[in-house]
C-alpha cells in the first residue's frame, strides 16, 4: 500500500508539472502566431491511449509515462521530421519567427515551472505557515547517526554552529557540511562549549552510508493512548506511562526505544516502564512491525515549536524566496553529484517517488511538487542539445552573431543529446535497480 500510494503522488505531482511545462511553450507558441500540431502528456510512439484534435493542435495522452511534449512546426525536435524541414518555410512555423520570439517559445516551460513552484510556495505559506524546532529549545539534545559518533558527537550533543553558519534546526547540521563545505562544528555537551572537526572526506561518507536523518530530537517515550487489540494494550500499558527500559538497557529516548524494537522483532522483551513515581515491567512480543500499538505523547509537549503564520499578500515575496533558496541549494548539491559517491546516489523514478512520504499528507506533497518543479526547470535550463537550454544556447548565438545555425547542424546536435539524456535516464534508473537488488538479497 505504501508503494502504491507513494506511486500515485509521483504519477499526479509529474503530470501536473509536465502539463504546465509543456502549457508554458504552448502559450508563447500561440502568443507568437506559431502553430502547435501536438500537445502530449507522455510520450505515444505507434499510438496514444487519447487524443482529440481542436483547430491545429491534437491533444493527448500517451501510453508511455517519461515527460510529455509540444510538436511546433518547423523546429527540429525529437520526431526528426527531415520532410517538412525541406520544405520552405511556412509563415506560423518556428523557423519563420524572428528569434527573440523562439527565444520566448523556448524559455516558456522553464519559466512557468519556475512560476509554478513559487506560486506552490506562497500557497504552502499562506494555508500552513512555517513551522520548525529551534535547537536552543531541545532540551534532551539529540540522536545522532552512527557517522556522527565516529568522529565524536554523542547523544545529547547540541551543535550550535557548523564553522561560522548558525544552526536554526536540527536539519542545518548535514545541509552545511554538504553544501556549504562545513569542517569545525560547535557543540554543547552539557554545560560545556566543545569543537569537533569534520574529516576532509566526511560529506562522501554520508553518501556512502545512505545517511537520511543525520541528527534528530531526542524526546522521552510517554503513552498518550493505546490502540485497541494491540500488544501494548494486552500488557496493561496505560496512558501517561514513560517506557525507559528494554531488557535491562535503558531506552528512555525514543530513537533508542524505537532501535531496541527492531533489534528484537518477533521476540519477547522485558519493558521496563514508569508509573506514577512507581518503577514497573511486562513482558511484551514484539510484532513484525515493530510497533507494539501506542501513541506518543505529541513532540509540542517537549519542545517549543516555532510558528509564523504569513497573511496571503505577505507569503508572496516569502514563497518566491523559499523558491530561490530552494534552486540554490540545489545547484550546490550539483558539485556533490560529481564525486564518486555521489555518482552514485544519482536516482531515477523510484528514487524520485521516495521523496514523497508513505501516507498521502498534501504538505509533504506540494512542498515535494514544488521541489521536482524547480529541479524539472534548472534541468531543462541547461545547455544539452535536446533540451530547452541547447535550443536557447543555439539561439543566443544566432542573436549575438545575427548567423543562424545549419539544419544538419541542429539534426546532429538534437541526435547528441537525445542520446546524452538516454544514458543518464538510463544510468540513474539503473542505479535504482542495482538499490532495490541489493536491499532485496
Amino acid at each position: 500500500m505504501d508503494i502504491f500510494i507513494r506511486a500515485v503522488q509521483l504519477l499526479l505531482s509529474l503530470s501536473l508539472l509536465v502539463i504546465l511545462h509543456e502549457f508554458g511553450h504552448f502559450f508563447f507558441a500561440r502568443l507568437f502566431k506559431t502553430r502547435v500540431e501536438k500537445f502530449y502528456l507522455f510520450f505515444d510512439p505507434w499510438f496514444s491511449l487519447f487524443k482529440y484534435k481542436k483547430g491545429d493542435t491534437e491533444y493527448g495522452i500517451g501510453w508511455l509515462p517519461l515527460g510529455g511534449y509540444v510538436k511546433i512546426s518547423g523546429m527540429i525536435d525529437e520526431s526528426m521530421d527531415k520532410e517538412a524541414m525541406a520544405e520552405p518555410a511556412k509563415p506560423w512555423e518556428f523557423r519563420s519567427k524572428p528569434a527573440w520570439q523562439r527565444l520566448f517559445i523556448m524559455i516558456g516551460g522553464v519559466l512557468v515551472n519556475f512560476i509554478a513552484a513559487f506560486f506552490i510556495y506562497w500557497m504552502i505559506l499562506y494555508s500552513w505557515g512555517e513551522s520548525y524546532i529551534p535547537i536552543k529549545s531541545v532540551t534532551h539534545g539529540l540522536a545522532y547517526h552512527e557517522v556522527g559518533k565516529e568522529i565524536g558527537l554523542q547523544d545529547g550533543d547540541l551543535v550550535f554552529k557548523v564553522d561560522n553558519f548558525e544552526v536554526e534546526e536540527s536539519r542545518d547540521i548535514a545541509r552545511f557540511i554538504l553544501l556549504e563545505d562545513g569542517k569545525e562544528l560547535t557543540v554543547k555537551r552539557g554545560d560545556e562549549l566543545i569543537k569537533i572537526s569534520v574529516p576532509d572526506d566526511f560529506d562522501q561518507t554520508l553518501m556512502a552510508r545512505g545517511v537520511k536523518d543525520f541528527a534528530i530530537e531526542r524526546f522521552p517515550v510517554v503513552v498518550h493512548d493505546l490502540m485497541k487489540g494491540t500488544v501494548a494494550e494486552k500488557a496493561g500499558l496505560m496512558a501517561g506511562d514513560s517506557l525507559v527500559s528494554v531488557n535491562g538497557e535503558s531506552t528512555a529516548y525514543y530513537n533508542d526505544f524505537a532501535a531496541a524494537l527492531n533489534k528484537n522483532i518477533s521476540k519477547e522483551i522485558n519493558l521496563g516502564y514508569v508509573r506514577d513515581d512507581s518503577l514497573m515491567y511486562t513482558n511484551i512480543e514484539v510484532p513484525k512491525s515493530a510497533k507494539i500499538g501506542f501513541y506518543l505523547v505529541p513532540a509540542k509537549n517537549f519542545f517549543e515549536i516555532k510558528t509564523h503564520k504569513y497573511g496571503f499578500w505577505e507569503a508572496c515575496p516569502k514563497g518566491i524566496q523559499k523558491g530561490i533558496d530552494t534552486l540554490i541549494g540545489y545547484v550546490k548539491q550539483l558539485k556533490l553529484v560529481f564525486t564518486k559517491e555521489g555518482a552514485k546516489q544519482v536516482g531515477g523514478f523510484v528514487a524520485i517517488g521516495k521523496i514523497f512520504p508513505k501516507t498521502w499528507d498534501w504538505l509533504a506533497f506540494w512542498s515535494t511538487t514544488a521541489l521536482i518543479s524547480v529541479i524539472l526547470a534548472f534541468m531543462n535550463i541547461l545547455p544539452i542539445p535536446a533540451l530547452d537550454g541547447g535550443h536557447v544556447l543555439f539561439l543566443l548565438y544566432e542573436i549575438v552573431t545575427g548567423r543562424k545555425p545549419g539544419d544538419k547542424f541542429m539534426e546532429y546536435a538534437q541526435i547528441t543529446g537525445m542520446i546524452l539524456l538516454l544514458g543518464l535516464l538510463l544510468f540513474a534508473n539503473g542505479n535504482d535497480l542495482f538499490k532495490l537488488i541489493k536491499d532485496f538479497f
